[in-house]
Protein backbone atom coordinates (compact mmCIF):
# COMPACT_ATOMS: atom_id res chain seq x y z
CA UNK A 1 0.00 0.00 0.00
CA UNK A 2 1.49 3.35 -1.01
CA UNK A 3 1.83 6.15 1.52
CA UNK A 4 -0.26 8.42 -0.72
CA UNK A 5 -3.14 5.96 -0.67
CA UNK A 6 -2.79 5.35 3.07
CA UNK A 7 -3.10 9.08 3.72
CA UNK A 8 -6.55 9.00 2.10
CA UNK A 9 -7.98 6.52 4.63
CA UNK A 10 -9.23 8.61 7.57
CA UNK A 11 -10.60 5.67 9.59
CA UNK A 12 -7.33 3.72 9.37
CA UNK A 13 -5.46 6.36 11.37
CA UNK A 14 -4.71 5.77 15.04
CA UNK A 15 -2.49 6.83 17.92
CA UNK A 16 -3.56 4.32 20.53
CA UNK A 17 -1.89 1.33 22.18
CA UNK A 18 -4.72 -1.12 22.70
CA UNK A 19 -2.81 -2.54 25.70
CA UNK A 20 -4.35 -5.98 25.30
CA UNK A 21 -2.52 -7.60 28.22
CA UNK A 22 -4.18 -5.22 30.67
CA UNK A 23 -7.59 -6.66 29.70
CA UNK A 24 -6.75 -9.83 31.66
CA UNK A 25 -7.17 -7.90 34.93
CA UNK A 26 -10.79 -8.61 35.98
CA UNK A 27 -10.91 -5.37 37.99
CA UNK A 28 -9.32 -3.18 35.35
CA UNK A 29 -12.42 -1.10 34.59
CA UNK A 30 -13.12 -0.58 38.29
CA UNK A 31 -9.58 0.71 38.78
CA UNK A 32 -9.72 2.95 35.72
CA UNK A 33 -12.98 4.56 36.81
CA UNK A 34 -11.33 5.45 40.14
CA UNK A 35 -8.18 6.79 38.46
CA UNK A 36 -8.24 10.57 37.90
CA UNK A 37 -5.79 10.13 35.00
CA UNK A 38 -8.35 8.12 33.03
CA UNK A 39 -10.35 9.82 30.29
CA UNK A 40 -13.78 8.69 29.13
CA UNK A 41 -15.25 8.95 25.62
CA UNK A 42 -19.09 9.05 25.76
CA UNK A 43 -21.02 7.54 22.86
CA UNK A 44 -24.76 8.00 22.42
CA UNK A 45 -26.83 6.64 19.55
CA UNK A 46 -23.70 6.15 17.43
CA UNK A 47 -22.37 9.67 17.97
CA UNK A 48 -19.46 10.91 20.08
CA UNK A 49 -19.44 13.85 22.46
CA UNK A 50 -17.45 16.75 20.98
CA UNK A 51 -15.41 19.50 22.60
CA UNK A 52 -15.83 23.13 21.60
CA UNK A 53 -13.01 22.88 19.04
CA UNK A 54 -14.57 19.86 17.31
CA UNK A 55 -12.22 17.27 18.82
CA UNK A 56 -13.52 14.34 20.86
CA UNK A 57 -14.55 15.32 24.38
CA UNK A 58 -12.60 13.10 26.77
CA UNK A 59 -14.06 13.47 30.26
CA UNK A 60 -12.80 12.84 33.77
CA UNK A 61 -14.38 9.69 35.23
CA UNK A 62 -16.25 11.66 37.90
CA UNK A 63 -18.02 13.70 35.21
CA UNK A 64 -20.03 10.79 33.85
CA UNK A 65 -21.78 7.62 34.96
CA UNK A 66 -20.45 4.27 33.82
CA UNK A 67 -23.50 3.45 31.70
CA UNK A 68 -24.57 -0.05 30.74
CA UNK A 69 -21.52 -0.85 28.58
CA UNK A 70 -17.93 0.30 29.16
CA UNK A 71 -14.84 -0.77 27.23
CA UNK A 72 -11.16 -0.07 27.77
CA UNK A 73 -9.83 1.28 24.47
CA UNK A 74 -6.17 1.48 25.45
CA UNK A 75 -3.54 4.17 26.12
CA UNK A 76 -2.93 7.27 24.05
CA UNK A 77 0.34 7.32 22.10
CA UNK A 78 -0.24 10.85 20.80
CA UNK A 79 2.38 13.47 21.52
CA UNK A 80 0.22 16.32 20.22
CA UNK A 81 -3.04 15.77 22.13
CA UNK A 82 -3.89 17.73 25.31
CA UNK A 83 -3.82 14.58 27.44
CA UNK A 84 -0.43 13.17 28.52
CA UNK A 85 1.25 10.34 26.62
CA UNK A 86 -0.03 7.03 28.01
CA UNK A 87 -3.41 8.34 29.17
CA UNK A 88 -5.81 5.40 29.62
CA UNK A 89 -9.07 5.86 27.70
CA UNK A 90 -12.41 4.15 28.29
CA UNK A 91 -15.52 4.46 26.16
CA UNK A 92 -19.02 4.27 27.60
CA UNK A 93 -22.32 3.86 25.78
CA UNK A 94 -24.95 6.13 27.30
CA UNK A 95 -28.56 5.03 27.61
CA UNK A 96 -29.65 8.67 27.32
CA UNK A 97 -27.88 11.96 26.78
CA UNK A 98 -30.01 14.09 29.07
CA UNK A 99 -26.98 15.10 31.13
CA UNK A 100 -25.44 16.55 27.95
CA UNK A 101 -28.56 18.13 26.51
CA UNK A 102 -26.73 21.26 25.33
CA UNK A 103 -23.62 19.44 24.11
CA UNK A 104 -22.46 18.83 20.55
CA UNK A 105 -22.41 15.29 19.19
CA UNK A 106 -20.61 14.12 16.08
CA UNK A 107 -21.27 11.32 13.58
CA UNK A 108 -18.13 9.48 12.47
CA UNK A 109 -19.04 9.53 8.77
CA UNK A 110 -19.37 13.31 8.89
CA UNK A 111 -16.43 14.36 11.05
CA UNK A 112 -13.77 11.69 10.44
CA UNK A 113 -11.67 13.81 8.13
CA UNK A 114 -11.59 16.69 10.65
CA UNK A 115 -10.38 14.53 13.55
CA UNK A 116 -6.78 14.03 14.62
CA UNK A 117 -5.15 10.65 14.08
CA UNK A 118 -5.75 9.70 17.70
CA UNK A 119 -9.37 10.82 17.76
CA UNK A 120 -10.20 9.13 14.45
CA UNK A 121 -8.79 5.85 15.76
CA UNK A 122 -10.54 6.17 19.12
CA UNK A 123 -13.95 6.94 17.62
CA UNK A 124 -13.66 4.10 15.10
CA UNK A 125 -12.57 1.60 17.75
CA UNK A 126 -15.25 2.71 20.20
CA UNK A 127 -18.09 2.57 17.69
CA UNK A 128 -17.04 -0.83 16.35
CA UNK A 129 -16.77 -2.53 19.75
CA UNK A 130 -19.96 -0.97 21.10
CA UNK A 131 -21.86 -2.04 17.98
CA UNK A 132 -20.62 -5.58 18.60
CA UNK A 133 -21.83 -5.48 22.20
CA UNK A 134 -25.30 -4.35 21.16
CA UNK A 135 -25.67 -7.35 18.83
CA UNK A 136 -24.35 -9.97 21.27
CA UNK A 137 -26.48 -9.47 24.35
CA UNK A 138 -27.53 -13.11 24.05
CA UNK A 139 -25.52 -16.23 23.31
CA UNK A 140 -25.76 -17.57 19.74
CA UNK A 141 -25.39 -21.07 21.16
CA UNK A 142 -27.91 -21.15 24.02
CA UNK A 143 -29.91 -17.93 23.72
CA UNK A 144 -29.01 -17.08 27.31
CA UNK A 145 -27.91 -13.55 28.31
CA UNK A 146 -24.19 -12.86 28.09
CA UNK A 147 -22.03 -10.95 30.56
CA UNK A 148 -19.14 -8.59 29.80
CA UNK A 149 -15.59 -9.62 30.71
CA UNK A 150 -11.98 -8.65 29.96
CA UNK A 151 -12.58 -4.91 30.09
CA UNK A 152 -15.27 -5.11 27.42
CA UNK A 153 -13.48 -7.34 24.91
CA UNK A 154 -15.28 -10.62 25.68
CA UNK A 155 -18.85 -11.62 26.43
CA UNK A 156 -19.44 -14.88 28.25
CA UNK A 157 -22.41 -17.23 27.95
CA UNK A 158 -23.03 -17.92 31.62
CA UNK A 159 -24.92 -21.14 30.95
CA UNK A 160 -22.33 -22.83 28.72
CA UNK A 161 -19.23 -20.84 29.83
CA UNK A 162 -18.62 -20.07 26.14
CA UNK A 163 -16.41 -17.02 25.53
CA UNK A 164 -17.68 -14.88 22.65
CA UNK A 165 -15.16 -12.57 20.99
CA UNK A 166 -15.73 -9.54 18.75
CA UNK A 167 -16.18 -10.28 15.07
CA UNK A 168 -15.53 -8.17 11.98
CA UNK A 169 -17.18 -8.75 8.60
CA UNK A 170 -14.66 -8.56 5.73
CA UNK A 171 -15.90 -6.89 2.56
CA UNK A 172 -14.10 -6.20 -0.69
CA UNK A 173 -14.49 -2.96 -2.63
CA UNK A 174 -13.05 -2.67 -6.10
CA UNK A 175 -11.93 -0.04 -8.58
CA UNK A 176 -12.64 -1.84 -11.89
CA UNK A 177 -11.04 -0.39 -15.02
CA UNK A 178 -11.36 -1.34 -18.69
CA UNK A 179 -8.80 -1.28 -21.50
CA UNK A 180 -9.27 2.49 -21.84
CA UNK A 181 -8.65 2.98 -18.09
CA UNK A 182 -12.27 3.99 -17.54
CA UNK A 183 -13.63 3.39 -14.04
CA UNK A 184 -16.82 1.42 -13.35
CA UNK A 185 -19.28 3.03 -10.91
CA UNK A 186 -22.70 1.80 -9.85
CA UNK A 187 -25.78 3.23 -8.20
CA UNK A 188 -27.08 1.14 -5.30
CA UNK A 189 -30.79 0.56 -4.75
CA UNK A 190 -30.51 1.96 -1.21
CA UNK A 191 -29.10 5.33 -2.33
CA UNK A 192 -30.53 8.38 -4.03
CA UNK A 193 -30.54 7.82 -7.80
CA UNK A 194 -27.65 10.19 -8.57
CA UNK A 195 -25.14 8.66 -6.12
CA UNK A 196 -22.48 6.45 -7.69
CA UNK A 197 -19.72 4.44 -6.06
CA UNK A 198 -17.50 1.41 -6.51
CA UNK A 199 -18.93 -2.08 -6.45
CA UNK A 200 -18.43 -3.98 -3.19
CA UNK A 201 -19.62 -7.03 -1.32
CA UNK A 202 -19.02 -9.30 1.65
CA UNK A 203 -16.53 -12.16 1.57
CA UNK A 204 -18.32 -15.50 1.88
CA UNK A 205 -17.20 -18.36 4.17
CA UNK A 206 -14.36 -20.38 2.70
CA UNK A 207 -13.61 -17.74 0.06
CA UNK A 208 -10.36 -15.92 -0.67
CA UNK A 209 -10.38 -12.15 -1.10
CA UNK A 210 -9.38 -12.49 -4.74
CA UNK A 211 -12.23 -14.90 -5.44
CA UNK A 212 -14.64 -12.55 -3.68
CA UNK A 213 -13.52 -9.71 -5.95
CA UNK A 214 -14.25 -11.71 -9.09
CA UNK A 215 -17.53 -13.17 -7.82
CA UNK A 216 -19.02 -9.94 -6.46
CA UNK A 217 -18.17 -7.82 -9.47
CA UNK A 218 -19.65 -10.39 -11.84
CA UNK A 219 -22.77 -10.87 -9.71
CA UNK A 220 -23.50 -7.15 -9.52
CA UNK A 221 -22.48 -6.07 -13.01
CA UNK A 222 -21.99 -9.07 -15.26
CA UNK A 223 -18.43 -7.87 -15.87
CA UNK A 224 -15.71 -10.54 -15.54
CA UNK A 225 -12.51 -9.19 -13.97
CA UNK A 226 -8.94 -10.42 -13.57
CA UNK A 227 -5.76 -9.42 -11.74
CA UNK A 228 -7.15 -8.24 -8.39
CA UNK A 229 -4.52 -6.06 -6.70
CA UNK A 230 -4.79 -5.18 -3.01
CA UNK A 231 -4.54 -1.47 -2.18
CA UNK A 232 -5.28 -1.21 1.54
CA UNK A 233 -7.97 -1.57 4.18
CA UNK A 234 -10.13 0.58 6.38
CA UNK A 235 -12.47 -0.32 9.24
CA UNK A 236 -16.06 0.67 8.59
CA UNK A 237 -18.02 0.31 11.85
CA UNK A 238 -21.49 0.70 10.32
CA UNK A 239 -21.96 -1.66 11.97
CA UNK A 240 -18.97 -4.03 11.80
CA UNK A 241 -17.13 -4.18 8.49
CA UNK A 242 -13.51 -4.16 7.39
CA UNK A 243 -13.32 -2.78 3.86
CA UNK A 244 -10.54 -4.32 1.78
CA UNK A 245 -9.72 -2.17 -1.22
CA UNK A 246 -8.69 -3.63 -4.57
CA UNK A 247 -8.22 -2.69 -8.19
CA UNK A 248 -9.06 -5.13 -10.98
CA UNK A 249 -9.12 -5.16 -14.78
CA UNK A 250 -11.84 -6.25 -17.16
CA UNK A 251 -11.10 -9.75 -18.44
CA UNK A 252 -9.49 -9.95 -21.90
CA UNK A 253 -12.03 -10.48 -24.64
CA UNK A 254 -14.96 -8.94 -22.77
CA UNK A 255 -16.38 -6.04 -24.75
CA UNK A 256 -19.78 -5.37 -23.22
CA UNK A 257 -20.73 -2.54 -20.89
CA UNK A 258 -22.08 -4.89 -18.24
CA UNK A 259 -25.56 -4.91 -16.78
CA UNK A 260 -26.71 -4.04 -13.25
CA UNK A 261 -28.15 -6.95 -11.30
CA UNK A 262 -31.37 -4.96 -10.76
CA UNK A 263 -31.49 -5.85 -7.09
CA UNK A 264 -28.50 -4.23 -5.40
CA UNK A 265 -27.22 -2.21 -8.35
CA UNK A 266 -29.73 -0.30 -10.45
CA UNK A 267 -27.40 1.49 -12.85
CA UNK A 268 -23.82 1.18 -14.11
CA UNK A 269 -21.67 3.81 -15.76
CA UNK A 270 -18.11 3.83 -17.11
CA UNK A 271 -16.18 7.07 -16.61
CA UNK A 272 -13.00 8.41 -18.09
CA UNK A 273 -11.34 11.08 -15.96
CA UNK A 274 -12.68 13.83 -18.21
CA UNK A 275 -16.17 12.33 -18.16
CA UNK A 276 -16.15 12.15 -14.37
CA UNK A 277 -14.94 15.73 -14.08
CA UNK A 278 -17.78 16.91 -16.33
CA UNK A 279 -20.37 14.86 -14.42
CA UNK A 280 -19.69 16.20 -10.94
CA UNK A 281 -22.67 18.57 -11.06
CA UNK A 282 -24.99 15.68 -11.92
CA UNK A 283 -23.79 12.80 -9.72
CA UNK A 284 -22.75 12.39 -6.12
CA UNK A 285 -19.68 10.42 -5.14
CA UNK A 286 -19.14 8.54 -1.85
CA UNK A 287 -18.18 10.63 1.18
CA UNK A 288 -14.64 11.67 2.04
CA UNK A 289 -14.48 9.30 5.02
CA UNK A 290 -14.97 6.18 2.86
CA UNK A 291 -12.37 3.93 1.24
CA UNK A 292 -14.48 4.12 -1.92
CA UNK A 293 -13.66 7.82 -2.18
CA UNK A 294 -9.97 7.06 -1.58
CA UNK A 295 -9.85 4.48 -4.38
CA UNK A 296 -11.70 6.77 -6.80
CA UNK A 297 -9.27 9.61 -6.07
CA UNK A 298 -6.33 7.19 -6.33
CA UNK A 299 -7.48 6.38 -9.88
CA UNK A 300 -8.34 10.02 -10.67
CA UNK A 301 -4.90 11.20 -9.60
CA UNK A 302 -5.92 13.98 -7.23
CA UNK A 303 -8.56 14.93 -4.65
CA UNK A 304 -12.07 15.57 -5.91
CA UNK A 305 -13.74 18.44 -4.09
CA UNK A 306 -17.16 18.62 -5.67
CA UNK A 307 -19.04 18.01 -2.41
CA UNK A 308 -18.47 18.06 1.35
Amino acid sequence: MSQSFLSRLPLSRYEIDRDHLAREDPRLLDRLWRDSATRVLPIFDGSALLAADGSLALLHPDAIERGHTSVYLGRSTSETSPEPLGTPIVTVELEDAGHFAEANWGNLRSIATQLSDRDAGLFTEALAILNWHSSHLFSPRTGEPTVVEKAGWVRRDVASKLEIYPRTDPAIIVGVTDNDDRLLLGSNALWESNRYSLLAGFVEPGESLESAVQREIFEESGVPVVDPVYLGSQPWPFPASLMLGFTASVAPGFTGAGAPDGTEILDLRWFSRDELAHSLNDIRLPGHSSIARAIIEHWYGQPIDEQP
